[in-house]
């Protein structure tokens, strides 16, 4: 080596301030870790009352107090160590944890991060111990006067990692995530008394109460009413809980609850066999709700699987996706939402009836020739699959449904370039016949064929571009209401509003707070179907939800389809000839009238070569 060359760093063990911040970010990710941990260590201590305050979304201060068993200054002390846990002592204990923490980590990574006070007092203890700890600096144990039980307080979180504190979100968003916690937890434990204040206000106060009461004060009558018991018991698995009636279905996952011995999981295992009991029952887009409890034996399962400790794992992934599918399909069988045939041909003859597949065909742009949309040429057809572009001369070796419907066309592999010609220019000299299908598609006669547009999704992509160019020119249009209505949102949705309210005004709406958890709507985008106006703001902020957990960063985009979702034209809305011919116009002159905001296709077209081909005429 020369002395010119870079030694080569040699491996060090990090110091200890440096490890503790580095677990401590495994552990305390945003304010809401904070609040998870201190109130399962309250659970754990066995407090029947339970007292959340925050400000500022947590960023500022986050104080939870239990009435549990409290500790003596030994163990008050012992539990800000990294590693030091009363929940388990043994690897058997490891194996079958029945306790919400076990790690040890929580007092440790949340004092590495905030600056901590805790005042902790037994029932025979005459003074609590108070145990105040700031990042690396060695704690000062005092005493001082406090009920039974625990009081830990955090202030200034991530104050000694200010690149940590940078990323952190607005207050509302922060406070939305808090409030999950707490609702999950209200949910879990009825017979929990909590108290849960934001700001000097109360977001709510519940007593203890049973399952049903509690779900009532967390959700709502309605919302109860629509839901589905559900409850069976194995040797392996126990379930008992609520999942919603099809026409209860959500607009994203936040209405999907689901506790393992108590303990609120996510499991895409379970969820997809919910969703799979539900199938046809629910639009595409919806999802279905369900509230379970599953309880098992802790030697079957691994909570251990993430620092967050949000996942689980199950020796019988297979069994449990079984068991739960058949159990929600029993449940709604009985409910009377799933119809009772389910068999698509004759038994003794299964070739009857068979299961088509939809096919969709693409075209693409007209030639230099004035040609309109109206009128495009075919072209070949792309392969979904490998992306090849062949042109089909036979139906040899084809399925039944690809004889019936063709093989499919991807609409996204087929980008048109063009602007398409109005309406009423599509067809010099003849008169276009329009008619709507079930007041869902409206059909026309084409130069070449046929071609159908789907009301809904067409009217999206109208809506989406339109309040893209709001958003980018500043033009908003809307018309007010002549009785002003009051919408009452839950304290997350509530805060999600005022966070989304720029956004919002700049659609059109003339909403505002009104009160601690209302919206007073007094206009609304003149888009807005008339008799609409009450629910459409809170069914936007529901759709939002969805979007924003596929892609929380694009907030205009999401805002935009959110929008264009929930305020256009429904399938099974009827239209006038005259409504068709103006939604075709304004379909058309949009820049991509082929795909809706979500990369559905908008229009099909069949030609009549094709129908030839299928009634035998070629």
């Amino acid at each position: 080596m020369t002395a010119t060359d870079t030694p080569r760093r040699r491996v060090a063990v990090l110091p200890d301030h440096l490890a503790n911040k580095i677990a401590a970010g495994e552990v305390i990710q945003r304010p809401d870790s904070v609040v998870k941990e201190l109130v399962e260590n309250a659970l754990d201590a066995g407090a029947t009352s339970l007292q959340v305050v925050i400000r500022e979304g947590g960023k500022d201060y986050i104080q939870v107090t239990d009435d549990g068993v409290g500790m003596d200054e030994q163990d008050a002390v012992l539990s800000f160590l990294r590693h030091a846990t009363s929940k388990i002592a043994t690897y058997d204990e490891l194996e079958a944890i029945t306790t919400y923490g076990f790690r040890g980590e929580a007092l440790a990574s949340i004092a590495a991060v905030a600056q901590v006070t805790m005042k902790t007092r037994r029932q025979e203890d005459d003074m609590a111990v108070v145990i105040k700890v700031a990042g690396e600096a060695r704690p000062v144990v005092t005493r001082d006067a406090h009920a039974r039980g625990t009081t830990v307080i955090a202030q200034n979180l991530f104050f000694n990692v200010p690149a940590r504190r940078k990323f952190l979100k607005s207050t509302n968003t922060e406070f939305r995530h808090i409030f999950d916690v707490i609702q999950r937890t209200a949910i879990a434990h009825p017979e929990l008394a909590i108290e849960f204040i934001s700001d000097g206000e109360a977001v709510f106060r519940l007593k203890p109460a049973g399952m049903e009461d509690r779900l009532i004060e967390v959700f709502g009558q309605r919302a109860v009413e629509a839901m589905i018991p559900v409850q069976e018991t194995t040797d392996f698995l126990g379930v008992t809980g609520y999942i919603g009636k099809p026409q209860f279905g959500q607009r994203s996952r936040s209405g999907q609850y689901l506790f393992l011995n108590k303990r609120f999981i996510v499991s895409r295992n379970v969820s997809h066999a919910i969703h799979t009991a539900y199938e046809h029952l629910l639009t595409k887009g919806s999802f279905p709700f369900f509230l379970l409890f599953l309880e098992i034996d802790p030697h079957r399962i691994d909570v251990n699987v993430h620092p967050s400790k949000m996942e689980a794992k199950f020796d019988d992934e297979q069994g449990v996706h079984r068991f739960i599918a058949a159990l929600a399909r029993k449940a709604l069988g009985a409910a009377g939402a799933v119809p009772a045939l389910s068999a698509y041909g004759d038994v003794e003859s299964p070739d009857v009836g068979f299961r088509f597949t939809p096919r969709q065909h693409a075209w693409g742009p007209g030639d230099a020739g004035g040609r309109s949309a109206w009128d495009l040429p075919g072209r070949e057809e792309v392969n979904p699959v490998t992306g090849e572009i062949t042109s089909r001369t036979g139906t040899a070796g084809m399925s039944q449904s690809e004889i019936l419907f063709g093989p499919a066309a991807s609409v996204d592999a087929v980008r048109p370039q063009v602007t398409a010609t109005p309406l009423a220019a599509a067809d010099e000299g003849a008169s276009l016949l329009l008619w709507q299908l079930h007041d869902r598609y409206i059909f026309s006669q084409i130069r070449n064929g046929v071609m159908i547009v789907d009301q809904h999704v067409a009217h999206e992509r109208i809506l989406y571009e339109r309040a893209l160019e709001m958003f980018e020119k500043g033009m908003r249009s809307s018309q007010q209401l002549l009785f002003p209505c009051t919408i009452d949102l839950s304290p997350g949705d509530f805060a999600l509003f005022e966070e989304l309210l720029p956004h919002i005004a700049a659609l059109g709406f003339d909403a505002k707070p009104f009160g601690k958890h209302t919206v007073l709507v007094e206009g609304v985008p003149v888009d807005v179907k008339p008799g609409h106006e009450q629910g459409i703001l809170q069914e936007i902020l529901e759709q939002y939800k969805e979007y924003q957990h596929h892609a929380p960063t694009e907030v205009r985009d999401n805002m935009a389809k959110a929008y264009a979702c929930r305020s256009a034209i429904k399938a099974g809305d009827p239209l006038t000839e005259k409504e068709m011919r103006s939604l075709i116009d304004q379909l058309f002159a949009t820049s991509m009238p082929y795909v809706c905001p979500h990369g559905r296709p908008v229009v099909l077209r069949i030609s009549t070569d094709e129908l030839d081909r299928r009634f035998g005429r070629k």
